[in-house]
């Protein structure tokens, strides 16, 4: 067949490989970018907790001496609980919440992750929290 015979569509082909390597390779720089930068927000969230739970178990040592020396019950000081679990999220350069009821001191840490990939779409950071909670535990000195 001669040149002339082929519809002119076939002719000319030049430039479409250009736009499936380039529509290509921004879905796979956009996977890499869900890949790259999940899996640290994942990092920052398992961080998150982790200070939260630490920083409530921190508050939750601060006991009423007074009342457990007079009646063997625990229970917290509120104002030192609240102060000793907002010192460990200062010492973490954390940025959280304390709240304490009862005896039950909760922590709430929010941390904010940069991005590596995922800037390139508009997306500069991805926010994450994390919480623990925690209260006194009396235990019998037996193991």
């Amino acid at each position: 067949m001669s040149p002339r015979a082929h519809p002119p569509v076939l002719r000319d082909q030049h430039g479409r490989v250009s736009a499936f390597v380039v529509v290509l390779a921004t879905g796979c720089l956009l996977f890499a970018g869900l890949v790259l930068d999940g899996g640290l927000a994942l990092a920052a969230k398992t961080r998150a907790i982790g200070q939260a739970q630490e920083a409530a178990r921190a508050g939750a040592q601060e006991l009423d001496l007074t009342t457990y020396r007079a009646t063997s019950v625990f229970r917290l000081d509120p104002t030192h609980a609240q102060a000793a679990a907002q010192h460990y999220l200062t010492t973490v350069h954390a940025t959280g919440t304390v709240t304490v009821t009862g005896n039950t001191v909760a922590v709430t840490v929010t941390t904010r992750t940069p991005t590596q990939l995922l800037g390139l779409i508009g997306i500069r950071e991805i926010t994450v929290t994390g919480a623990g909670r925690a209260e006194p535990q009396q235990t019998t000195g037996i193991p």
